[in-house]
């Protein structure tokens, strides 16, 4: 796949938009190299030159303008030779309109871009909320900080936990996704990633649910306690809830690392579909039943 580049070529006075010259073209191009590692400047120009069969081999599906993002994404993908050549961008002498609409088009880009990538959707995003949220939990189950001058306490305890549940949710996605995208071939096969998500089975997910679940039990139940201990009556709010928070962040990881587990094991079920139709019966079989002539 060769790429013409029209910020090497140059662009004629009045031929780009500034919004898509200095803006969108240079952001989305970025977000493209960012992503996929992809050797192109300039990700939306028109201009290519490409083996028919090595693009008739990617399946390009998209019919609107996040097409040209597409053939770029699955060609790096595939791991197709791929260069540039600068050409030159002049002002359109057409006498019609425009059809590109910029936040539009410029959306559906961006968002495809984002769906072929659940590293940066899903993954990188989950690890830092999670990793974020477990900590700050940690610290302010142990009593309130000072940072600065500002008080964390409760509230921020409450949010950090909420932070905690978020990234946990979306690292479970991005797994899931490309597990998806795999079997459904909208993404090439990954060997690192087979091998890692071949050793998360069913029984490893239930057991590690189980365990998140057992510590959510055991801090509930520590709760429960303390409840009775003080007559089923009024407790201190602050002291309760740093003792309920961790019972209630186990029984949610852990229930949302079982459902996982089952989820991820129903896009493992292989689904053979013969290529021939099934044989029609016949007369013999099923006297009952006449068969059309032919």
């Amino acid at each position: 796949l060769v790429m013409g580049n029209r910020i090497l070529g140059g662009v004629a006075p009045g031929a780009m938009p500034p919004l898509h010259k200095y803006i969108g073209n240079p952001v989305l191009s970025f977000i493209g190299r960012l992503f996929f590692r992809a050797p192109v400047r300039d990700f939306h120009c028109g201009l290519r030159a490409f083996r028919r069969d090595a693009i008739l081999a990617l399946h390009l599906r998209t019919t609107g303008m996040e097409f040209a993002s597409e053939m770029v994404v699955k060609a790096c993908l595939a791991g197709l030779r791929m260069s540039e050549a600068p050409t030159t961008l002049r002002k359109d002498g057409r006498s019609r309109p425009p059809h590109l609409r910029s936040f539009r088009d410029g959306w559906r880009h961006l968002r495809f871009l984002l769906l072929f990538s659940p590293r940066w959707l899903f993954l990188y995003p989950g690890m830092a909320l999670m990793s974020a949220g477990l900590v700050l939990s940690a610290v302010l189950v142990a009593g309130p900080i000072e940072i600065g001058g500002v008080g964390f306490d409760i509230g921020s305890l409450l949010y950090a936990v909420a932070i905690s549940i978020i990234g946990y949710q979306a690292v479970l996605f991005a797994l899931l996704s490309k597990v998806y995208a795999q079997t459904e071939g909208f993404l090439p096969a990954n060997p690192r990633f087979d091998a890692f998500q071949k050793r998360l089975s069913l029984e490893i997910g239930a057991i590690s649910g189980f365990v998140m679940l057992l510590f959510g039990l055991a801090a509930s139940l520590g709760s429960f306690l303390r409840w009775r201990n003080t007559g089923y009556g009024s407790l201190v709010a602050e002291q309760t809830v740093r003792t309920v928070i961790p019972g209630l962040l186990g029984l949610v990881l852990g229930s949302q690392t079982l459902l996982g587990g089952l989820f991820l094991s129903m896009l493992r079920i292989r689904i053979t579909r013969p290529d021939a139709p099934a044989e029609q019966p016949n007369s013999h079989d099923r006297p009952d039943i006449a068969l059309p002539a032919t």
